[in-house]
């Protein structure tokens, strides 16, 4: 069971992180290694085709896989992906939602299972995500934005 205070932040964060906010994320539900997330269709969301655009799919669990592991660490957790690799099944018309769910928890890298669905509940795509645990923040370097 997570922590209430550790919950709360998490949920903070889809209010706060830009792109969870900018993607709208919502129903955040959780446990610990694990995530449940919403992320409503717009036109916005688009591509060639009147769907959800695969580049942002990819951000959804690349952004979900990040919820889950930090479900463990904490919502001030410094990680950065490693690599990601999704496999789309079907095109989404809908909602997505995104399950991830920590594979491992290591101490460097942290692999991740994300199932990604319709509004249906048919999968739409697959995703692993490795991220790289960082013992500090990430910064910008002197002279790049």
């Amino acid at each position: 069971m997570i922590l209430p205070e550790l919950e709360k932040g998490l949920h903070q964060c889809l209010e706060t992180v830009p792109i969870l906010k900018t993607l709208g994320f919502r129903s955040l539900e959780c446990d610990v290694g694990f995530v449940r997330v919403v992320v409503p269709r717009s036109d916005r969301h688009n591509g060639l085709h009147p769907t959800f655009h695969g580049g942002i799919m990819t951000t959804v669990a690349d952004c979900a896989a990040w919820l889950a592991i930090a479900t463990k660490l904490g919502a001030d957790a410094h990680l950065t992906t490693s690599d990601i690799h999704v496999r789309f099944l079907a095109p989404c018309f809908t909602d997505v939602t995104a399950e991830a769910r920590v594979i491992k928890f290591g101490r460097t890298l942290c692999p991740v299972d994300v199932k990604l669905s319709d509004t249906n509940g048919a999968l739409v795509a697959t995703a692993q995500v490795t991220y790289f645990r960082l013992t500090t923040a990430p910064r910008a370097e002197e002279g790049h934005a």
